[in-house]
């Protein structure tokens, strides 16, 4: 009689990238490498490579809830993850799908603009991210540029970070982390939580390929939550494997490639 298991399972709602380097490419391969099944929900279709984006095609309303639907109603998901929503239409739709559904886990990676400085969420729904969606978030990992849209903030000192996390913090939201990758020196990021503040410092990793390297964190995150391990270890190992990717990347493309999301793996 074969073994039943259970594999740990993550949901990412999130836009496709036609570069494969971040978005639903990205956090599928990141939770394959992290021994995690991925479901998706496209909210979005980018034609995109290393050099930037050329062209968006947003979802319909019916087939983001029914992507959703479909997953969560059969595979169901120990964890959800979030990336480009796009417009207010969308993020109210999978606010509203996700509430039905009892979602309890979610991380959100509060995609705004592209590595390449396209914009990826419209101006207008900015303030439906941080009013409907984040207070359902057990954890949302914002960069420094995403963290001063969210708070009308300028963030150039550790002092204009702690305000913004607390800020971010009384959002409703679980916990909150600021990635420093943004801030000179070394890459320093805070978790701000309701006990307080911790700093997971790091290693600048001196290379080009940085695509995807925020849905990467966000992915891993969620892939170690679904697999047990408690939100300062996700964030933990979650950095340490993004350095890692950072170190293995090889040049592909004539822009900001991606990360080597198998640098573990022995094929």
């Amino acid at each position: 009689m074969a073994k039943a298991f259970t594999i740990p399972r993550v949901l990412t709602i999130a836009g496709s990238d036609s570069g494969g380097g971040a978005g639903i490419q990205a956090d599928l391969k990141t939770c394959s490498a992290l021994g995690v099944y991925c479901s998706t929900a496209i909210t979005a279709v980018t034609a995109q490579n290393t050099l930037g984006v050329t062209k968006i095609k947003e979802m319909s309303l019916e087939m983001v809830d029914a992507q959703i639907n479909a997953v969560l109603g059969d595979i169901g998901a120990d964890v959800v993850k979030i990336g480009m929503l796009a417009n207010t239409r969308i993020i109210q739709t999978v606010v509203k799908t996700l509430t039905a559904h009892g979602v309890e886990k979610l991380v959100v990676d509060p995609v705004m603009v592209a590595k390449s400085g396209d914009r990826l969420l419209r101006e207008d729904a900015v303030n439906q991210l941080c009013t409907k969606l984040l207070p359902l978030a057990t954890v949302v990992t914002p960069n420094i540029p995403e963290a001063e849209i969210i708070t009308g903030r300028s963030i150039k000192s550790t002092s204009d970070l702690d305000k913004a996390g607390l800020s971010i913090l009384s959002m409703g939201v679980g916990a909150v982390v600021i990635k420093g990758g943004h801030m000179s020196g070394a890459p320093i990021d805070t978790l701000f939580t309701v006990e307080g503040k911790l700093e997971f410092s790091g290693e600048r990793v001196d290379t080009r390929s940085t695509h995807g390297t925020g849905c990467t964190f966000a992915a891993a995150i969620a892939a170690c939550l679904a697999k047990g391990f408690s939100l300062t270890e996700s964030i933990m190992e979650a950095k340490a494997y993004v350095t890692g990717a950072l170190r293995a990347a090889t040049t592909l493309g004539h822009g900001f490639g991606p990360v080597n999301h198998f640098f573990r793996c022995h094929f």
